[in-house]
């Protein structure tokens, strides 16, 4: 629909002076601990947003396209709380405060990201998205590990090839945790972590 903004690539889903976009994301995340994904209809997040259906239509052309913005709203918080922390010149510094960025933003959105990372596979647009997302960790992880004395390269002893690892060890472990409780998830967090620093060789 001419007009309505794609969820991708925008920068700051959440606006400022956007108050009705923001009403519909965050009601598309209160249906998701209510419903579900596949109960949740634009109708019901129309509803809960407090607009007709055709001011939906406005922003997103599907059901698709909230989920997705906001899967994108929600990595970007968890991206901005992890950026700068990960560019921390003490290596061990770097990972205690990006473990604990990431357990809040789990503990405080994991049903979305549970979400992306189920339909990751099947909906395009979330699948670029957490892919993307998935790049800049992996990114982010390899300067630490660099950092730490970890040969840079993309054989499996070097550091972008363990990066890629630990990244994708981290996103499977939260997402079973956060199923459990906040006590789960500190204990998961609190091993990803040390295995990252063993990997880092920091500790042994």
């Amino acid at each position: 629909m001419p007009g309505r903004p794609s969820p991708l690539g925008r920068r700051g889903i959440e606006r400022k002076g956007d108050v009705r976009e923001r009403a519909i994301l965050d009601t598309c995340e209160a249906l998701l601990a209510d419903k579900g994904y596949d109960a949740m209809t634009v109708g019901d997040i129309a509803q809960g947003a407090g607009i007709t259906r055709g001011a939906l239509y406005f922003y997103f052309g599907s059901k698709h396209e909230v989920v997705a913005a906001l899967v994108a709203r929600t990595v970007e918080h968890l991206w901005e709380r992890s950026r700068v922390t990960a560019q921390t010149d003490e290596p061990r510094q770097a990972i205690a405060a990006a473990m604990h960025r990431t357990v809040e933003l789990w503990n405080e959105h994991g049903l979305v990201m549970r979400t992306a990372i189920d339909l990751s596979l099947t909906v395009p647009e979330i699948g670029e998205l957490w892919s993307h997302t998935a790049d800049l960790f992996i990114a982010a992880i390899t300067a630490v590990l660099e950092r730490a004395g970890i040969q840079s390269g993309t054989a499996p002893e070097q550091a972008s090839a363990m990066a890629r690892a630990l990244c994708w060890m981290i996103e499977r472990t939260f997402y079973h945790a956060s199923q459990e409780s906040r006590e789960k998830l500190q204990e998961a967090s609190a091993t990803c972590e040390h295995i990252w620093l063993v990997s880092a060789g920091l500790i042994t």
